[in-house]
């Protein structure tokens, strides 16, 4: 028989800030290899080769080998996880200039997997609602965190569904509302945001919004914080015109 879980083994893994920083440069979704996570999270490349050892061994990463090398992803809830610690943790002092910018950039957008999250994420879902390409279902017209809300990133349960302006409004956007629904995850899947605590779109419409962004060059990544997204001057514009924002 089966003990209680071993929480601490998990929470272990997180103790190190070297093995965090691994974890969050994968938090975009991506597959990174071995080389770029050492140089991401200031570590030498055996030092890099142990702790995703220890990841690996605990489920937490998934490595797949590409010709010379091997390229390493988050699997399963590891995203999730992720975005729940990020809730629970502290801000850490920001001791340069540099440090400081990073931590706006993360909490202005970012990738949360593969989906728009941080103030962009957030208010890109709630203009979605006040154009009526989404609609809520519980009584509440707003993205606000609902009293059952877990404190997590994915939420079990949402309150949206499509809303009659959806075809209309997605379209404008240039994202293929058809090739979103016929994936094989969920359409409409929904994140608490941690940084804001308001709800943003996550799923296969979430991927498709974010993945036609990136395409259209209204969003960039950063260079020096992968998970930090910027909008540019030509998707301020667009987004100005076609939501509002």
């Amino acid at each position: 028989m089966d003990g209680d879980a071993d929480i601490a083994a998990t929470a272990a893994l997180f103790a190190d800030p070297a093995r965090v920083r691994v974890l969050l440069a994968l938090g975009d979704g991506r597959a990174l290899a071995a080389s770029v996570l050492a140089a991401e999270a200031g570590l030498s490349a055996q030092g890099a080769s142990s702790h995703l050892a220890k990841l690996l061994a605990a489920g937490l990463v998934t490595g797949e080998r590409s010709g010379r090398h091997r390229f390493y992803r988050l699997a399963g809830d590891a995203p999730e996880l992720l975005e729940t610690l990020a809730r629970f943790s502290p801000a850490r002092p920001v001791r340069s200039l540099r440090e400081g910018t990073r931590a706006a950039a993360l909490r202005s957008a970012r990738t949360c997997h593969d989906h728009v999250a941080g103030q962009l994420g957030v208010a890109i879902t709630a203009a979605l609602v006040s154009h009526g390409a989404l609609a809520t279902v519980d009584g509440d017209p707003t993205t606000a965190r609902r009293p059952g809300d877990r404190i997590s990133s994915q939420l079990r349960d949402h309150p949206y569904v499509l809303g009659p302006a959806a075809p209309a409004v997605f379209s404008s956007l240039g994202v293929d509302l058809e090739a979103a629904s016929s994936a094989r995850r969920p359409l409409l899947r929904f994140c608490l945001d941690w940084s804001e605590q308001r709800h943003h779109l996550a799923g296969a419409l979430g991927a498709a919004v974010a993945e036609r962004l990136l395409a259209a060059g209204w969003l960039r990544r950063r260079t020096q914080a992968h998970r930090a997204v910027l909008l540019t001057p030509a998707g301020s514009a667009a987004l100005g015109e076609i939501l509002g924002i």
